[in-house]
């Protein structure tokens, strides 16, 4: 059994930094409850010593019965996590001793490789590691790109560059200044050109790449630019970028070959600069996500952040919405990439300001001065974040003491899914300005369960408005949001206030409605309210 020991801040954060698509907690308690400080490798033939709050890679297992009898053993050291290939042998007898036990079954995808995931875990538990000389990944410098770039271009004899999933230049090859203009101006801008990814894009060679595991040859995109070979550089079903050789031709076997085992080497390295992000950054999301969860001294995590003698307020961003919604490796690229942003952003502004990543939402603890104050900040990071897809921020109420940060992020997800489910079009609010919208929100979660909802006067009229094709709904809504001046809101609708005094006493007729009960008129203004609220403009 081999053991890699070293600190690791929780299980919860090892699952979030590993990523959706690595892997996933499918049994037993919540990850975020739990710690873990090492992870070892399961050999049957020296049975199971995983070290107290450690984790197992169950490296082979695939049946029930070994699942379960590994479930005890990790229980017996104190362990907290059996992590096992897709598909795990699940079962509800496993999924009750994985509970009882407080061990937390992940599953890690099946296309990725137990020497990446335990390099990557190696770097989590040591991060100091990266800044130490010495440190190689298959015989080149750990973090050192521009050499491993250059390796790649000397086995394929072509000018390489590395690059993130948004087209940004890591690291190059010499031998540039012999490709085109478009390579020349993507390697001194580091960022390939707008007009470059846009032709990439419609003739949907990132969607191939995405796809295929194996080189892909790009022809020509016009006169000026050499064809390109390109492979996208994995980790499970995870993009984390692509290597560019610009050639003449395809790529002969056994380059091609060279090219797909270089971009696996490329992924470790790519894993381990992930990994080993700034210790102090690491730590702060940390610290953020214990506070943000309720766990621990809340005073001391805030001490530990800085953040303890002023008044802050929690920011929460999502994304609104795009063509890649259903694409979870991209999805999960695009909020790293917008947790990254805001980092950035808020390091300019606060020095204390902290950001973290909890599920599918970017969260950012910041000191304010009032409500405002905290929403302009929302406001202007949006609107500078020239994000490819619409994004979404609720701000949280400004609390002057640690206990109650809790409290602001539950308003920040409250705002966030006002401006989610609510017809309101603009993109950041602040529990204040939604507060009708989140009473509606409130009331609508119990109204679902109401049995009763069929004897609704407004599901009559509604219904009477689509078999007769009428608007008897909005004569309603009129008639209540004028307080009953029949004048003015006959105005609001244009029709002839005799017209609209018949299809008021049609609506009760139908609806069985008693205007003159203010009781049903409340109720029916809180209906039609809650129905607005629940039907977005397409």
């Amino acid at each position: 059994m081999i053991v890699i020991s070293g600190p690791l801040p929780s299980l919860g954060r090892v699952v979030d930094d590993l990523g959706s698509t690595l892997v996933a907690a499918v049994a037993g308690p919540s990850a975020a409850d739990l710690r873990a400080g090492s992870v070892s490798i399961y050999d049957p033939a020296d049975g199971v010593n995983v070290s107290p709050e450690g984790m197992l890679l169950g490296i082979g297992v695939t049946e029930a019965a070994t699942v379960k009898a590994l479930l005890i053993e990790i229980e017996r050291c104190g362990g907290t996590a059996l992590l096992l290939k897709t598909p795990v042998p699940l079962d509800d007898a496993i999924r009750r001793d994985a509970m009882s036990r407080n061990v937390c079954v992940l599953e890690v995808s099946r296309a990725a490789s137990w020497v990446q995931l335990i390099i990557l875990l190696r770097a989590m538990l040591d991060p100091p590691e990266f800044d130490e000389p010495g440190q190689e990944i298959a015989g080149y410098p750990s973090g050192d790109l521009f050499q491993l770039a250059n390796a790649i271009s000397s086995l394929l004899d072509a000018p390489i560059t590395i690059e993130d999933r948004s087209s940004r230049v890591l690291a190059f090859s010499g031998g540039q200044a012999d490709t085109d203009e478009g390579r020349i101006q993507t390697v001194l801008g580091r960022q390939v050109p707008d007009r470059y990814e846009r032709k990439l894009t419609e003739l949907g060679i990132f969607r191939e790449l995405y796809w295929s595991t194996d080189p892909v040859y790009v022809p020509s995109l016009c006169d000026d630019i050499q064809p390109r070979t390109a492979i996208a550089v994995r980790a499970g079903d995870e993009v984390l970028g692509f290597v560019w050789a610009v050639v003449s031709e395809p790529l002969p076997e056994h380059r091609r070959q060279a090219l797909v085992d270089a971009a696996k080497i490329v992924a470790l390295h790519l894993l381990r600069e992930r990994a080993g992000a700034s210790v102090d950054t690491r730590l702060r999301a940390e610290l953020l996500a214990r506070l943000l969860r309720g766990s621990g001294d809340p005073h001391e995590t805030a001490r530990q952040l800085g953040l303890e003698k002023e008044p802050v307020s929690v920011l929460a961003v999502e994304l609104a919405g795009s063509a890649d919604e259903n694409d979870a490796v991209k999805r999960t690229a695009e909020i790293r990439r917008v947790a990254g942003a805001l980092a950035v952003y808020l390091s300019a502004l606060y020095r204390s300001a902290a950001v973290t990543t909890l599920g599918d939402a970017v969260y950012a603890l910041f000191p304010a001065s009032g409500e405002q104050a905290a929403l302009r900040v929302a406001e202007d990071f949006v609107e500078r974040m020239g994000s490819p897809v619409t994004l979404r921020a609720g701000v949280g109420r400004v609390v002057d003491t640690a206990d109650r940060i809790v409290r602001s992020r539950a308003d920040a997800d409250a705002v966030l899914r006002v401006l989610r489910e609510s017809t309101r079009s603009e993109r950041c609010a602040t529990v204040g300005s939604v507060r009708l919208e989140l009473m509606l929100v409130r009331l609508a979660d119990i109204l679902d369960q109401d049995e009763l909802d069929h004897l609704r006067p407004v599901d009559l009229l509604l219904a009477y408005d689509f078999e007769h094709r009428s608007d008897l709904t909005g004569t309603l809504a009129a008639y209540l949001e004028a307080f009953g001046d029949v004048a003015k809101a006959s105005a609001a609708v244009r029709i002839h206030p005799n017209t609209f005094r018949y299809r008021l006493k049609r609506l009760c007729e139908i609806g069985g409605l008693e205007l003159a009960d203010p009781d049903a008129r409340v109720e029916a203004l809180i209906d039609l309210r809650l129905r607005r609220l629940r039907t977005r403009p397409s």
